[in-house]
């Protein structure tokens, strides 16, 4: 049996909004271009399937993949094959009696690419104000000052004014 100790994704996930931002653990927030990624996408990197329906489905989406926010980050860090193994993983998902086990993996995938918001979290990308963002405030209000004496709290409870 496992013992305690750090695990993955254990805790709260990483907020950019935090108030308290002093944390040297919290590390810097990568912003990424709300309007996505310009350009054609990369070659295609795996050997092509049989079937030409899974052919086009997969080409299709590795164009959507490749216009994200999240694809400026892959084309920095040379992901081109990881996100064609997602694209082939989400193509046979998306096949009648696919396998659960593939299910989980395609999530997971999605994560380590920071295609969902436990995954963005994670690299610690946010998306720039604009409408393919998440609705976050970049500026926190300030909670309305509390009062400062009794005397204050009592003139809020008879109506008097001293």
């Amino acid at each position: 049996m496992a013992s305690g100790g750090a695990r993955t994704r254990s805790g709260p996930p990483p907020d950019p909004n935090a108030l308290r931002r002093d944390r040297k653990s919290d590390g810097e927030w990568t912003v990424l271009p709300a309007e996505g990624r310009a350009g054609e996408p990369p070659a295609w990197p795996l050997v092509d399937h049989d079937d030409s329906a899974w052919g086009v489905r997969e080409l299709e989406l590795w164009r959507t993949l490749w216009a994200k926010p999240q694809a400026v980050m892959w084309e920095r860090l040379g992901q081109e094959l990881e996100v064609a193994q997602y694209v082939r993983r989400l193509v046979e998902v998306e096949q009648p009696g696919a396998r659960a086990n593939l299910h989980t993996l395609v999530r997971q995938l999605g994560d380590a690419l920071g295609l969902t918001i436990p995954g963005m979290h994670t690299h610690r990308w946010r998306i720039a104000d604009g409408a393919a963002e998440p609705r976050q405030s970049s500026v926190r209000t300030p909670a309305p000052p509390a009062r400062t004496s009794a005397r204050d709290r009592f003139r809020v409870i008879d109506g008097s004014a001293g």
